[in-house]
C-alpha cells in the first residue's frame, strides 16, 4: 500500500525511470480501481500519506515537506510538476502535432516528397500508383534551454506552497515561450511566405492565409499581441466572442494566438494536427538531491528540445508589408 513505499533519493536516478514511474512501480494504481483514492497518481497518494495539502483553504506551508527525510524526498517532483504544469499552459502544446522522446543531443527526422504525381491522378490497372516517398532528414540538434532559481530555504519555508507553485508555474510557462519561439522560427524557414496587400493586416489578408491550406485545415493562426490587437479590432471580428475554453476565434474557426517573439509583420497559420513535430531530449531536469537536502540556492532546471516540420501544406507564413 501506498502507506507502506520507502522514500529515498535513488528514486530520481534510475536508468529510464521517473520519481513517478518508480513510484507507481512501488505502488500501483490499478489497486486501487474503485476505491477513493482511484482519482489520484502514485505521487499524490504520496502527499495524501504526509498530510501534505499543496492547494486550497488548508494549503500548508513549504517546509512541511520537509518534516521527514522520507516526506522531503516528494519536494523535487512537486517542483518539476509545478513547472510543467506551467509550460503545459503556454501556447508551446497548441503547436505541436506529435511529441518523440530521444537520448541523445540530436536526432534526425524525416522528409516528404510528393512531387511524383497527385492524389486525384486515377490509374489503371496494371500501372504503377504515384509514390509519396519518405526520407530521412538531415540531423536535427536539440537545443537545451533553462532557468537557474535561486531562493535559501529560510525565504521559501514560511511560504504557501500554492503560492510557490504559482512562481514555479510562471517560470515553467515563459521557458516554454522561448521554446514556442524556436517553434515558430522552424515554422517560418520552412515555408515560402506570402504578402499581404496593404501596409497593415486586413481581414483580406486573413483569407489569403486561410486560401494557403488546400489539403489541410488552416485552424490555428499566431501573430503579436500588436498584431492580434489590430485583428480583434477589425469589423470582421466585432460580433465575436470566446469560445468554451475562453480562447478567441476567426470566422472561420482558427482559434487566434499570440507570441510576443514574433515581430509585427509576421503572422503564422498552421494545421494544429499536422505541422509539426517535438522532439526532447529529456524531460524536465533539475537537481533533486539538493532540493531534498534544502540547498536551494542555486537549483537549475533544464530541458532538450527540436522541432521539426511535418506534413508539406498544413503551414503557412503572412508577411505584412511594413
Amino acid at each position: 500500500m501506498y502507506d507502506s513505499v520507502r522514500l529515498e533519493k535513488g528514486m530520481y536516478h534510475l536508468a529510464n525511470r521517473s520519481f513517478t514511474q518508480a513510484l507507481e512501480a512501488a505502488d500501483p494504481s490499478a489497486q486501487y480501481v474503485g476505491t477513493e483514492l482511484a482519482q489520484l497518481d502514485a505521487f499524490e497518494r504520496q502527499l495524501k500519506r504526509f498530510d501534505i495539502h499543496v492547494s486550497g483553504d488548508n494549503c500548508d506551508l513549504v517546509e512541511k515537506f520537509f518534516t521527514t527525510t522520507e516526506s522531503a524526498v516528494l519536494f523535487p517532483e512537486f517542483v518539476r510538476r509545478a513547472i510543467k504544469r506551467g509550460m503545459n499552459e503556454s501556447i508551446l502544446p497548441e503547436l505541436t502535432a506529435a511529441t518523440s522522446s530521444v537520448n541523445a543531443s540530436s536526432c534526425k527526422g524525416f522528409s516528404i516528397d510528393e512531387t511524383d504525381g497527385a492524389y486525384s491522378v486515377t490509374t489503371t490497372e496494371g500501372t504503377v500508383f504515384h509514390k509519396t516517398e519518405i526520407t530521412e532528414s538531415a540531423v536535427i540538434s536539440l537545443d537545451k534551454y533553462g532557468r537557474l532559481i535561486s531562493a535559501s530555504y529560510e525565504a521559501l519555508r514560511q511560504k504557501r506552497i500554492d503560492v510557490l507553485a504559482v512562481m514555479l508555474r510562471a517560470i515553467g510557462h515563459k521557458l516554454a515561450g522561448a521554446m514556442a519561439g524556436k517553434a515558430l522560427d522552424v515554422i517560418k524557414n520552412s515555408v515560402t511566405p506570402v504578402s499581404s496587400a496593404g501596409s497593415s493586416i486586413a481581414y483580406t489578408d486573413l483569407a489569403t492565409l486561410y486560401a494557403q491550406f488546400t489539403d489541410f485545415d488552416l485552424n490555428t493562426v499566431i501573430a503579436s499581441p500588436a498584431t492580434v490587437a489590430n485583428i480583434l479590432a477589425m469589423t470582421e471580428m466585432r460580433d465575436r466572442t470566446l469560445d468554451a475554453k475562453g480562447q478567441v476565434r476567426l470566422p472561420f474557426g482558427a482559434k487566434l494566438l499570440k507570441d510576443a517573439s514574433l515581430d509585427n509583420q509576421t503572422v503564422i497559420g498552421i494545421s494544429h494536427d499536422y505541422a509539426l513535430a517535438y522532439m526532447t531530449g529529456s524531460d524536465v531536469v533539475l537537481e533533486s538531491d539538493r532540493l531534498i537536502d534544502c540547498q536551494l540556492d542555486r537549483i537549475a532546471i533544464s530541458i532538450h528540445i527540436g522541432f521539426q516540420p511535418l506534413m508539406p501544406g498544413a503551414a503557412a507564413v503572412l508577411n505584412i508589408a511594413s
